[in-house]
């Protein structure tokens, strides 16, 4: 039996900034729904482009906040949701906004929208794959500001940041994302779901932002250094490139009282064994 083409809308706009947009209907409800009820809940998109997701969104968010780097869009996007109250139309770059500033500076009508002490938000988007990594990180270090994540990225990229230890795919990315939260890919879409289609498959995870630096009693800037010492060389010892920052000596003994052997590969090390190590190493005053 031949597998139904999804439902697709269809797109009218020149692809500029690397986009591709996705006209995947059931796509974009999944999407949508993965958020939960956002009824009373302030929601960041990140690349609206032509409104597909922003559509669905703004029927059912409390509060949305559209960030569109792309200067024409971002104008007919204010045009289109011009008689929406609780949508926001900033033309920026997701890569210069400050969660915080957004959130808690709301212009015109949406001023009786806006909650007040710390304000949290959901961010969701079809992330652009040449910057990626770079929003994730972004994202990231917004900890504090968001409560769940809904993105659309390179499938390859969604491999990794699930990836489990010890698994091929698991590395810097996995291991800085499961420190920040729990991780759950969702589903994956092939490229007729874009206009125009891209030459990769791409994948939808969940993130729900829960930092576990207290639990792992880990400081949060030293360790995210830790660990891009731990994966700057993937494929060698755990020993090897612990010799990029730490004396031979120091770091012997910290893999001894750890109960890390030296030939092992970090990719193979837990979250757990990886915050062992780091305060182990942090006795010596190395770290």
């Amino acid at each position: 039996m031949a597998k139904a083409s999804p439902k697709v809308a269809v797109s009218t706009k020149k692809p500029k900034l690397g986009q591709n947009f996705l006209v995947d209907l059931d796509a974009m409800q999944r999407i949508v729904d993965a958020l939960g009820d956002i009824s009373a809940k302030t929601v960041v998109e990140i690349g609206p482009g032509e409104a597909a997701l922003t559509e669905l969104l703004a029927k059912r968010a409390g509060r949305l906040i559209a960030v569109e780097l792309d200067r024409v869009l971002a104008a007919q996007l204010r045009m289109r949701f011009s008689q929406k109250p609780n949508v926001e139309i900033l033309e920026a770059d997701i890569l210069q906004v400050e969660l915080g500033t957004v959130l808690g500076s709301t212009p015109g009508p949406l001023r009786d929208l806006r909650p007040t002490g710390l304000i949290k938000t959901q961010v969701v988007g079809n992330l652009p794959y040449y910057i990626t990594s770079d929003i994730l990180l972004k994202l990231f270090s917004a900890c504090d500001r968001i409560e769940t994540l809904v993105l659309m990225v390179q499938k390859e990229v969604a491999d990794r940041v699930a990836a489990a230890p010890g698994t091929r795919d698991y590395g810097l990315l996995s291991a800085t994302a499961q420190m920040y939260g729990t991780v759950e890919k969702l589903f994956e879409l092939g490229p007729e779901s874009f206009d125009p289609p891209p030459k990769v498959r791409s994948a939808v995870f969940r993130m729900v932002m829960k930092p576990r630096f207290d639990e792992l009693k880990v400081d949060e800037s030293g360790f995210v250094r830790f660990l891009k010492i731990m994966f700057a060389q993937k494929r060698k010892t755990v020993s090897n490139n612990l010799k990029l920052a730490y004396d031979k000596n120091d770091a012997s003994d910290a893999l001894i009282r750890a109960e890390i052997a030296p030939a092992t590969r970090a990719e193979a090390i837990s979250l757990e064994g990886m915050a062992r190590l780091y305060r182990e190493l942090s006795k010596t005053g190395n770290s």
